[in-house]
């Protein structure tokens, strides 16, 4: 038992640096915006792009590991980790060859991501996988925290094709780590004959579960936005201002760590929270908080830097408070028959979010005025906080109002 702990801890740890590359084209927007003299809507393009990547990873390879070692995919999927920054380095002569490493990088998170919890899964007796999903899921925003941290340190020590190429070490490490330590897994259909999509038709006739995945949809959509545009955000609320006074050089990629690695726990303690009330009550309750909280930080660009930091801690907390809750409530709302399809489901209506909401943010901000416009951040957070409440009309539409 020792060793099988010994064993999940290090793919966690795994799991951690094969998501060192993932904020590094987030922390270098603003050198990456001048040098392609790109619209905020290509940055945001290339930063959705990523989510497009991961959806048709999660499509055509989490499916495979019911028929083949999710091993394999794992280690072919976290090499491509490795070598998609790499690309992005010596490769990238603009917003069209940047959007397609991010696209693969994307792919290859999707075929470490799930096929690395599968194998870990298959490996642990039945009263430890709860516990094994809790910690690995969890790791995923502890990588994203990583991955910013670094991101920040690299982009000040070195140019921004240097950061990307040395962020595929985290990956080189991770893979030799999962060659090492990541469990074969059994396929119990290896024999079945392949079909590419399943019945989905039970599925979608849920309406319960469609609605809190319509709500993950828009919930991904804010979380990702937070991601992928606050550096950028800070480095525009920054400038001009005297930040020695403060006795610190205010890294925003430092910032944007902090206030993931602060906001990890909240999931899993809403989660609790809502299990012992009303889970759709506190999901939109959270909601609401985030949306406003996200406008308030879209309009603050000009107040001072002690009320952004607190608005961007509390937004980074409230983007992820629901995400346990929301995931929670589509299992308990599924037909135990068709369970893993409802998840599948959800992922990728979730995942829509992500793919989209970057993209639409940066659209907004070109229509309003550019990123130096702070009018035009108020506005795209406004829109943000305006789509963020289809969520609780999605629930309470689709679940006739009953607790779950």
């Amino acid at each position: 038992m020792q060793r099988l702990k010994i064993t999940i801890a290090l793919i966690c740890v795994a799991h951690v640096l094969g998501m060192v590359p993932f904020a590094v084209y987030p922390t270098q927007i603003p050198t990456l915006q001048i040098e392609w003299a790109a619209t905020n809507t290509q940055i945001g393009w290339v930063a959705g792009i990523y989510f497009g990547g991961y959806l048709l990873g999660v499509f055509l390879l989490v499916p495979l590991t019911d028929r083949i070692d999710a091993r394999k995919i794992y280690l072919y999927s976290m090499a491509l980790t490795m070598l998609a920054p790499l690309g992005f380095a010596f490769l990238n002569t603009g917003v069209t060859t940047a959007s397609i490493w991010r696209f693969v990088q994307g792919v290859a998170l999707a075929g470490t991501y799930m096929p690395g919890l599968k194998s870990l899964v298959d490996a642990v007796p039945n009263h430890l996988q709860s516990r094994t999903v809790a910690v690995y899921t969890m790791c995923f925003g502890i990588g994203v925290a990583v991955s910013f941290l670094t991101a920040g340190f690299l982009a000040d020590m070195m140019t921004w094709q240097h950061s990307f190429a040395a962020s595929s070490i985290g990956a080189l490490l991770a893979f030799f780590i999962a060659l090492l330590f990541l469990p074969q897994s059994s396929p119990l259909r290896a024999n079945e004959k392949f079909t590419l999509l399943p019945d989905l038709k039970p599925v979608f006739e849920n309406r319960k579960a469609i609605g809190f995945s319509i709500a993950y949809s828009v919930h991904n959509m804010e979380l990702f936005v937070f991601r992928s545009w606050t550096v950028t955000f800070l480095v525009f609320a920054m400038s001009g201002r005297d930040l020695l006074a403060f006795g610190s050089s205010w890294n925003p990629a430092f910032i944007v760590a902090c206030a993931t690695f602060i906001a990890q726990p909240f999931s899993v303690i809403v989660n609790e929270i809502a299990g012992r009330i009303n889970r759709i009550k506190v999901i939109i309750s959270v909601m609401l908080l985030a949306a406003l909280t996200g406008i308030a930080l879209g309009f603050s660009s000009q107040l001072s830097m002690i009320v952004i930091l607190c608005l961007v801690c509390l937004y980074a907390i409230l983007s992820i408070a629901d995400s346990a809750s929301i995931s929670s409530a589509v299992i308990a709302s599924a037909d135990a028959r068709v369970r893993g399809t409802t998840m599948a489901v959800h992922t990728l209506i979730g995942f829509v979010g992500a793919f989209i909401g970057p993209i639409i943010f940066g659209v907004v901000l070109d229509l309003t005025g550019g990123g130096h416009n702070p009018v035009a951040w108020g506005a795209a957070f406004l829109t943000l906080g305006v789509i963020v409440m289809i969520g609780p009309l999605a629930m309470l539409k689709m679940s006739n109002r009953e607790p779950v």
